[in-house]
């Protein structure tokens, strides 16, 4: 939901420092995997309760997802950029919580696991649109310099980062943050299966009509 506005604050910022970095010779995936690789020390740091050092993992890890975007398109995008960019930022995600159970199993497991479960519903309706919008070359509008159609909802990158911060900073409140979110994302997943089969009938609807006036 937060996504077009933080993205229109942080692109010029992003594309300057990202000017600089192409000009030394570096690719964009390169920047995908470091940033990756520093985002996954989250587990370790949360498991062993080292919140504040976790935290400076993950907003390490979103800066090198926001510049490996502006090196794409400073460069040549291509499919293997998006396919690594998103698919590494979804198991990002769930590591994160994953470390959170960890920490303390006890009083966390549960919530991490609703958690998780509710990112399978965002991640699947997301990425499922995304085949059939490619197939029907349907294009998004909101964001079109995106390597692939990207579905519209309550729980986007900037709200799921934002809690993830918040669950840094007050991890006595983990379950509490943690179960919010996981229906906040139920019900993103919710508005997407109906705003997927909707556009997808449109589609179709518009698919035939040549044929039957014909």
């Amino acid at each position: 939901m937060l996504d077009r506005w933080s993205l229109k604050h942080l692109k010029p910022g992003l594309k300057g420092v990202a000017k600089q970095l192409s000009r030394t010779g570096l690719r964009a995936n390169h920047v995908t995997v470091t940033g990756f690789m520093i985002g996954m020390l989250c587990v370790p740091l949360l498991a062993y309760e080292q919140y504040s050092w976790a935290l400076v993992a993950l907003l390490l890890n979103r800066l090198a997802d926001g510049l490996d975007g502006e090196l794409a398109r400073l460069q040549e995008p291509t499919d293997v950029g998006a396919f690594l960019d998103i698919v590494l930022d979804f198991i990002f995600y769930s590591a994160i919580v994953f470390g959170f159970a960890l920490a303390n199993p006890e009083q966390n497991s549960l919530a991490a696991s609703a958690l998780i479960f509710s990112f399978m519903g965002t991640g699947s309706s997301f990425l499922a649109f995304a085949i059939f919008a490619e197939r029907r070359q349907l294009s998004s509008m909101t964001y079109p310099n995106k390597g692939f159609y990207y579905l519209n909802g309550i729980t986007e990158g900037t709200e799921t980062i934002a809690i993830f911060v918040l669950m840094c900073l007050l991890p006595q409140y983990f379950m509490q943050l943690a179960w919010m979110f996981a229906g906040l994302c139920a019900l993103t997943t919710a508005i997407r299966v109906r705003s997927a089969v909707y556009s997808l009938k449109q589609s179709e609807q518009c698919k035939t009509k040549p044929t039957e006036s014909s």
